[in-house]
Parts: C-alpha cells; structure tokens; sequence
C-alpha cells in the first residue's frame, strides 16, 4: 500500500495537505493480468516501446483510479468504489498527481512500484494460463 501526502489548492483557494492511500491487491493484478490477451504487463511494454503516449497516459490514468480508496477505521479493510473514485477524480489532488506522474518518471516508478503487491507469485500464475 502507498501512503502518499499531495499537497494542492482547493476551489475554494485553501492551501491543503491530504494523505491519501492507493493499493492494488494480488487478486486485482491477476484481473488485470488476465483480463487482457498477453497479460497487462506485455501490453505496458510495447505501448512504452511504441511511445504511444495516449495511451500511456490512458494506462496511469487507469492505475491511479484503480488503486484509489480509504481504509477501514480497524484496517481490515481498504474501500473501493465508484463514487470513492468519481470524488477523488474531481479533486486538484488527483491532477496534481496526475501531472507529477506523467512528468517525472522517477515518481512515476515509485507510484507503481508502491501500489503493485509482491508480483513474482502473480507472474508465475500468468505464466501457466
């Protein structure tokens, strides 16, 4: 899980600071892995190698909204949902990060280094479908 502070200026022109939280599960990334032919993975590969840039833009736009929630008071669990991310997707925080991944690729990397579980067990189940 990534626990990440964005800092932005709401509509109302208040300077803020919100800790925000983004997670994609094993379950999740087997989804998306096998929701695709060739698996997510390859798919990301060659539109990098194409430099289609619309659709890498396309791709975090996806991830971030995905990987969006809030977590449980008793931590068991992290809540996902349509509205959750409709509301987040309508905020300066969303753009802000938005912009930050689509320019800096460093922080690009650690936002999905961050959100990926540990994804050698997920590769091997690929590998076998």
């Amino acid at each position: 899980m990534l626990k990440k502070t964005i800092k932005y200026t709401d509509y109302n022109g208040n300077e803020r600071s919100d800790i925000l939280y983004f997670n994609l599960t094993k379950a999740e990334i087997i989804e998306m892995e096998a929701g695709i032919t060739g698996g997510l993975s390859e798919q990301i590969t060659k539109i990098i190698e194409a430099k289609d840039v619309p659709s890498i833009i396309k791709i975090f736009k996806d991830l971030i909204l995905k990987a969006y929630g809030e977590k449980s008071q008793d931590g068991k669990r992290f809540m996902k949902n349509d509205d959750l991310r409709t509301a987040f997707s309508e905020t300066e925080a969303y753009s802000n990060l938005f912009v930050e991944l689509a320019t800096d690729a460093d922080a690009a990397t650690a936002f999905v280094n961050g959100i990926m579980p540990q994804i050698q067990s997920i590769k091997s189940i690929n590998a076998q479908s």
